[in-house]
């Protein structure tokens, strides 16, 4: 079916990538960056020019299209979706990808920035990857893979399905979100618009990857506050609030329940920022297990820590917010293992092992999932995300192309 179609999806990403989608935890607004809505307009005018006249962006930088159906079956419609904005770890501006044809398999040097070497020791998958064409950054920026991608893959695979329309297959939505990174990415999705059965996120790494499980997790923001006055005369008198907070941060476990001393199916609580001065002071965490039910027992305990250093310091106070972010796709999921089921069939016919994966964070699809849509995480090849050794193969991304063509193919003959 591939064997005389040229993908277009390594120009795509090459092209995607020069533009800056970084989001912006800290704004108020949504898309968080305007910023965002540059790749969004592309999106659409790429939608447009290959036959799909639906495409729109939205004022609040959502791309919506669909791929109408070609098939008098009543076929349900199918929902693929991936994020165009980048985190905000590592800057995403002024992107310089370059093509590293046929992989050695050995260190790849970026050549912006001596120091930065992607060493295969460290990247076994990298290594796995020999003879294949590695696209990384140049060593002072992200790359953008995450998920950038995604958003090429699922542009490559409409441009197949128009340009072989014999093939049937009901209609199938495109979404394109912002704001993924900070975990905002479907706060203003339009779930009637989209008007799908089911969907799938492409937004995962290593070929063959189906993630049918992620974290749950919350935000929590602790603010202590302390007692302000002049310095010159603070004695007895002044409680600062930094040193409150610095307090709490030091009691928390050091081998434990952390990002750096966890891994598999071990949750953790993790602080991200700290913000504050001496009369107010605000520690903002992430928390996050695959067990829901943990992340309550997670925060009372730094409920415990807080009390505890209250005690420390006498006439300061507290506060905590906690804030629901996202749950468990499995527990949507296994009550739809249908969704699961295509995906696997889809990734075995592209040729390639399944790999049934559980995801050390969330996707939109886990938010989406509790929304009504269904909706596991797909391979994407996007690895070493977040950082200026990401890279992606484009052999990965070509058999992502594959793989969802087979998806939509296999739903509507399954109908």
């Amino acid at each position: 079916m591939f064997e005389n179609y040229t993908f277009t999806v390594a120009e795509r990403f090459l092209r995607y990538t020069r533009i800056d989608t970084q989001s912006d935890p800290q704004s108020k607004t949504q898309p968080s960056t305007e910023k965002q809505k540059d790749l969004g307009r592309l999106l659409v005018q790429e939608l447009q020019s290959i036959g799909i006249e639906n495409a729109v962006l939205d004022d609040f930088g959502y791309v919506y299209a669909t791929i109408p159906a070609n098939t008098g079956k009543a076929v349900p419609a199918v929902c693929f979706c991936a994020h165009m904005d980048t985190a905000p770890d590592c800057t995403g501006k002024d992107v310089k990808p370059i093509v590293h044809e046929n992989y050695d398999g050995g260190d790849i040097h970026l050549p912006d920035d001596p120091a930065q070497v992607i060493k295969a020791s460290d990247h076994p998958y990298l290594e796995s990857r020999k003879g294949d064409d590695i696209i990384t950054a140049s060593g002072t920026t992200l790359l953008g893979a995450d998920d950038k991608a995604g958003v090429a893959v699922i542009m490559d695979m409409a441009h197949f399905l128009l340009q072989n329309a014999q093939l049937e297959h009901g209609n199938i939505r495109i979404l394109f979100t912002p704001d993924e990174e900070i975990g905002r990415g479907v706060d203003k999705v339009d779930i009637a618009r989209l008007d799908a059965a089911f969907g799938y996120t492409l937004d995962a790494g290593e070929r063959g990857t189906l993630e049918d499980e992620t974290f749950s997790a919350d935000a929590m923001a602790i603010t202590f506050h302390g007692i302000s006055a002049h310095p010159g005369y603070g004695k007895d008198k002044l409680v600062n609030a930094i040193k409150v907070a610095a307090h709490f941060v030091d009691s928390l476990p050091k081998g434990e329940w952390s990002p750096e001393t966890t891994d598999g199916r071990y949750g953790f609580v993790h602080p991200v920022r700290v913000s504050g001065l001496a009369e107010k002071t605000t520690v903002e965490f992430i928390i996050r297990d695959f067990i829901t039910a943990k992340l309550v027992a997670y925060e009372d305990y730094l409920r415990d820590k807080v009390e505890d250093t209250l005690k420390v310091f006498p006439g300061a106070a507290a506060e905590i917010a906690v804030t629901e972010q996202y749950r468990n796709m499995k527990e949507v999921l296994d009550q739809h293992p249908e969704v699961t089921r295509y995906a696997q069939e889809a990734i075995a016919k592209a040729g390639l092992e399944i790999h049934r994966s559980s995801a050390r964070g969330g996707t939109d699809g886990s938010r989406l999932s509790f929304m009504g849509l269904p909706c596991p995480n797909l391979f994407t090849g996007e690895m070493a995300f977040h950082g200026k050794h990401e890279y992606v193969s484009i052999q990965d991304m070509q058999k992502a192309v594959e793989t969802i063509v087979h998806l939509a193919l296999l739903v509507a003959a399954s109908a």
